[in-house]
């Protein structure tokens, strides 16, 4: 199989039409077989329900070739269960765990041409997605739905090296008490998008957003998971409800666990506690670990020993074993790996 013919060492982090997209319509209460199209555009009533009331949910996850030439992608079942979870809260049907596997190995070794080479720097990256496709004009489910997964090569998120990131502690809540904020779904994006334009405006890479309650408490930025590392080497994750449980943030502790016998814990973060940390990082699919270096809360800065210039020496450990399992040069646990080509 040939590759396609792109500088895949110098590809940004952008979408790229690619041959072939996976498509599934629900209807009168089932799920039709679904099947590949190479038609990418979406073509929807004026009074579809994704338009009208904001029903969608979606995933990210990401195809990779390995060290011995195999296409492969990492823990899709828990990307399947995630998105399975996030239509359940927002009354949208479950697309069935299986036949999530079944679209993405379809996708993926459609595209097999797209997917970048070991070594490259870039991944090919898989975007699952659902939406309410039926019109619906009162504040209700609708009764369609389209299932689809598209898929894009991208470049390594950072150019250059993962330079430190600086951050800011928002005046804007991402997420009420016991509302979605645990939800992958698109709303939660949506009403970030200010609080982040405000921040770039300001010169900041990324916000820090609060527990809406108390305002006391750390909980993630518009897009990542936080991981900290204490002074005497212990991980510690913040713990919230509104906390949207990123795949990438749970491998994380379990290689910290497993492969590097460190101590872990799941806990609320208090934002006066934040100078206590040696490393902070963001946790996500696209750059598995972003480096924080500094964090201005309303003009107090709060920088972390581990400085400016390069990831601390724990989150480089963390890294570099997850992207050496993703990429086959690390022992994978048992399932972690589903291998497609």
């Amino acid at each position: 199989m040939e590759k396609k013919n792109l500088d895949w060492s110098n590809m940004g982090f952008s979408y790229m039409v690619t041959d072939a997209r996976y498509v599934a319509n629900y209807k009168d209460g089932v799920w039709d077989e679904g099947g590949l199209t190479s038609d990418s555009n979406v073509v929807l009533n004026e009074c579809a329900g994704i338009l009208q009331y904001c029903q969608e949910c979606f995933e990210g996850l990401k195809a990779y070739t390995t060290e011995d030439g195999s296409i492969v992608t990492f823990r899709p079942d828990m990307n399947a269960e995630r998105m399975m979870d996030s239509c359940g809260w927002l009354e949208m049907p479950q697309f069935p765990k299986e036949r999530f596997l079944e679209a993405l190995d379809m996708v993926v070794k459609a595209n097999a041409a797209w997917v970048p080479p070991y070594g490259s720097g870039a991944t090919l990256y898989i975007r699952p997605y659902m939406f309410a496709s039926g019109p619906v004009i009162g504040v209700k489910p609708s009764d369609e739905y389209q299932f689809r997964i598209l898929v894009t090569p991208v470049g390594p998120y950072f150019k250059g090296g993962a330079k430190p990131l600086t951050l800011c502690v928002s005046d804007f809540d991402r997420a009420a008490p016991r509302g979605t904020g645990h939800v992958k779904a698109g709303l939660n994006y949506a009403m970030s998008l200010h609080a982040s334009m405000a921040a770039h405006g300001a010169g900041f890479d990324e916000n820090v957003f609060l527990d809406p309650a108390t305002r006391t408490c750390i909980e993630e930025t518009g897009g990542a998971n936080f991981l900290f590392v204490t002074k005497d080497g212990e991980i510690v994750t913040p713990k919230s409800d509104s906390i949207l449980p990123s795949i990438t943030r749970r491998s994380l502790i379990y290689v910290a666990e497993h492969y590097l016998g460190m101590k872990v814990a799941e806990r609320p973060v208090r934002l006066s506690e934040l100078s206590d940390f040696a490393e902070c990082g963001l946790c996500g699919t696209a750059a598995v670990i972003s480096p924080v270096g500094k964090i201005v809360d309303h003009g107090r800065e709060i920088c972390f020993p581990s400085g400016m210039t390069d990831m601390g020496p724990v989150t480089r450990k963390l890294y570099d074993t997850l992207t050496g399992i993703q990429m086959g040069r690390v022992q994978a646990p048992e399932g972690w790996i589903r291998k497609i080509v």
